[in-house]
């Protein structure tokens, strides 16, 4: 009824189908820019009562029904709709490892996954400091080993670095981000592929990256874990 007070089932309802669209506009926004393609990549956002919003199994990005995604518990357990990304260990090592994390996108973004592939990538640190914006927004990246896509071992490597990293690289895959919102962690992922873009593109060309102290003037202005 018009003017009748909202509970809070009503609000915790507007929550989850609000941020169901914004996975949908936010996914095929990257899809139809090329930065996943096919049936790759995938997307999880936790709702204010711990329950989790995650992308389903074999799902292209670009055509993605809000209502199909899927709705996990606390424990990642499937409540409703389709079967979830087999890539949900990956996402719930984050959440359990780094505090605050509200999202995680993975994707298969094709300069990052060059990127990872290339013997001279520094694996503590996988994007060169070519402009302070990949430091304020992603970090240091970590590159992590090769997996079979959906091991569980994936989680476990994520939860070997116990929440030092908002990002990560898997070899010859692609990137992870964690973050604290939806938007932002979709903003820091592509932040994340335009460095690692810009790496490409300059390689060899001896770039004029940011030195020492500019990288320490980054971290201290905008308080970046670094």
């Amino acid at each position: 009824l018009s003017g009748h007070p909202r509970t809070h089932g009503d609000r915790a309802m507007s929550e989850e189908a609000k941020l169901r669209e914004d996975i949908c506009v936010l996914a095929k926004s990257m899809f139809d820019r090329g930065l996943t393609c096919g049936a790759s990549g995938n997307i999880s956002a936790r709702l204010q009562d711990g329950t989790v919003l995650v992308t389903p199994t074999g799902r292209s990005m670009g055509f993605l029904d809000p209502v199909q995604i899927s709705h996990l518990d606390k424990d990642f357990r499937l409540i409703s709709g389709d079967p979830p990304t087999k890539e949900t260990p990956l996402h719930s090592a984050l959440y359990e490892t780094r505090g605050g994390t509200s999202a995680v996108v993975h994707l298969h973004s094709t300069h990052s996954v060059a990127l990872s592939m290339l013997p001279d990538t520094d694996p503590d640190n996988v994007l060169p400091p070519l402009t302070p914006y990949s430091i304020m927004r992603v970090g240091k990246v970590k590159l992590l080993p090769f997996f079979l896509p959906g091991d569980p071992a994936m989680g476990n490597a994520v939860r070997g670095l116990a929440g030092k990293r908002s990002a990560v690289l898997l070899a010859n895959h692609g990137p992870v981000v964690a973050g604290k919102n939806l938007w932002s962690t979709v903003f820091a992922m592509e932040e994340l592929e335009e460095t690692a873009r810009l790496a490409l593109l300059t390689r060899g060309l001896r770039p004029r990256g940011l030195d020492p102290d500019d990288i320490a003037a980054v971290v201290r202005a905008f308080d970046v874990d670094w």
